[in-house]
C-alpha cells in the first residue's frame, strides 16, 4: 500500500493540480449558493486536486494510467 501512495509527479505536474484544484474550488464556492450539489462536487473535486499537487502524488498515474504531465 505505501508503494501506492510513493509521490508520482514533476513539478509541471504539481503546478498543473495545484491551478485545476484552485480553480475547481473557487467554482465550487462560486455556484454553492445556487446549485448545492454542483458547488459541494466542485469543491470536493477542488480539494483533491489540491491535496494531489501537495503530496506529489496522482491517483490516475498510481493506478498505471500515463497522463500528460
Amino acid at each position: 500500500m505505501n508503494r501506492f501512495f510513493k509521490p508520482n509527479l514533476n513539478f509541471r505536474g504539481r503546478m498543473a493540480r495545484g491551478v485545476i484544484g484552485t480553480l475547481c474550488l473557487v467554482a465550487g464556492i462560486v455556484i454553492a449558493g445556487d446549485y448545492s450539489l454542483w458547488g459541494l462536487i466542485f469543491v470536493v473535486a477542488g480539494l483533491f486536486a489540491i491535496f494531489e499537487s501537495l503530496r506529489g502524488w496522482c491517483l490516475v498515474r498510481a493506478c498505471g494510467v500515463r497522463t500528460r504531465f
